[in-house]
């Protein structure tokens, strides 16, 4: 079973994500939150498996209830919720490595197939989204380009092949499409440049591919 808890100050909003995830067999609702500090210590006492969290809350916002979680010692995978503006909380739920995003408007099926996936280590972020996010804040980080260079060095011929489709916006499937391999492939190869660039989601591989190509 996997354990999910729930940070946002909309009642509502809860409301709804507890209806959807509770329609799952493997997935249980353990508790709900209003902000920030309430999910800091809601992961200490229940120790769930995945936080769907507000990137906006009163007292502690969610980035920095991210970086807070993410400091404990067995933290689980935040998934950060948004309205799609593309902001400073995007842009700093991004550096401390959130596991995804989602749009507060996601479907009950895409919902609960992304609480499964971060599980399974996979980072959730729609392709649209990857390839907006990185359009945004390109221009916002340092140039940086023979580190990102030297970084992307560091990748086979075929997972810099893979990368360079992420960095475009392609979905697994298109990626393999192109490539002429299978969708399992295309994301063995995503989950091993992934832990060789130290990056956490697909959104950072576009940063990175861009700032090499500067």
């Amino acid at each position: 079973m996997i354990r999910v808890l729930l940070a946002d100050d909309e009642t509502l909003v809860r409301t709804g994500l507890r209806m959807i995830l509770e329609t799952a067999d493997d997935l249980e609702v353990v508790g709900e939150v209003a902000d920030g500090a309430e999910a800091l210590a809601a992961v200490r006492s229940l120790q769930p498996d995945v936080v769907l969290m507000d990137v906006r809350m009163p007292r502690m916002n969610g980035v920095a209830a991210l970086k807070a979680i993410n400091r404990e010692p067995a933290p689980p995978k935040v998934v950060m919720l948004t309205t799609f503006d593309l902001d400073e909380y995007v842009y700093g739920a991004l550096r401390a490595r959130a596991a995804g995003f989602l749009l507060k408007g996601s479907g009950p099926r895409e919902l609960i197939t992304a609480v499964r996936a971060v599980v399974d280590g996979t980072a959730i972020l729609a392709p649209a989204l990857t390839r907006r996010l990185a359009d945004a804040f390109a221009e916002r980080r340092p140039a940086g380009v023979r580190d990102a260079q030297d970084r992307l060095a560091r990748l086979t011929a075929r997972e810099r092949d893979v990368v360079d489709g992420v960095a475009r916006g392609l979905a697994n499937a298109e990626i393999a499409r192109e490539l002429v391999m299978t969708e399992t492939t295309v994301k063995a190869h995503v989950s091993r440049s992934l832990a060789k660039l130290g990056l956490a989601n697909r959104v950072q591989i576009a940063l990175l591919v861009r700032d090499a190509e500067r």
